[in-house]
């Protein structure tokens, strides 16, 4: 009988360890799922000297209209300076959206993107954004955040229209990344 319980502990351990290691690679599996396929409106991040001149599209135009949101656990607001743009597939078209803290004290902020439609994920690529590191802002700050980005002349003929949505949330307390005195980067954990 002894026996029979050692073996289903074993089994039962072996079990909890495979379901801990499932749920540890989870998010890693999910995004790259995400990057690859364009589910969830993740968008690629390509740098400024992958931009071709030569895949500019002249003949056509895209509108590309930005959606802003807070989450209501971040004393911010957060608007684009201009609703839409009208851009041409294949050149480097630029976004500047404005942030405010309104609370008394030093917030820090992650922003999250989306592209809609999911299809169009696929061919909307960032080269600079403020969505690539945390925002610290002190109180009262205002401050003017620019997304520099390339609708990809591939993009299918009957997308016309796409929409880059943000939702700004407060950053995990846990792991704030902030200067130190010496100008490099610590962790904070206020945990």
């Amino acid at each position: 009988m002894k026996n029979n319980a050692t073996k289903t502990a074993k089994k039962l351990g072996l079990v909890a360890v495979a379901m801990f290691g499932f749920g540890y690679l989870m998010v890693p599996i999910y995004n790259i799922l995400c990057e690859v396929t364009g589910i969830n409106g993740k968008t690629g991040r390509i740098t400024q000297s992958q931009v071709n001149a030569n895949d500019v599209d002249v003949d056509r135009f895209v509108t590309v209209e930005f959606d802003t949101n807070v989450n209501p656990n971040l004393p911010w607001t957060f608007k684009a300076v201009e609703f839409k743009q009208q851009v041409r597939p294949g050149e480097i078209a630029e976004a500047v959206f404005v942030v405010e803290n309104e609370s008394n004290k030093i917030v820090v902020g992650q922003a999250v993107p989306s592209v809609a439609p999911e299809q169009a994920s696929l061919f909307f690529n960032k080269t600079e954004c403020f969505c690539f590191t945390n925002q610290e802002l002190a109180p009262g700050e205002k401050k003017d955040m620019i997304v520099r980005y390339v609708v990809d002349s591939d993009l299918p003929d009957k997308i016309t229209t796409m929409t880059l949505s943000y939702t700004f949330f407060k950053a995990s307390e846990k792991a704030i990344a902030v200067t130190g005195p010496d100008r490099k980067i610590v962790i904070k954990d206020n945990g």
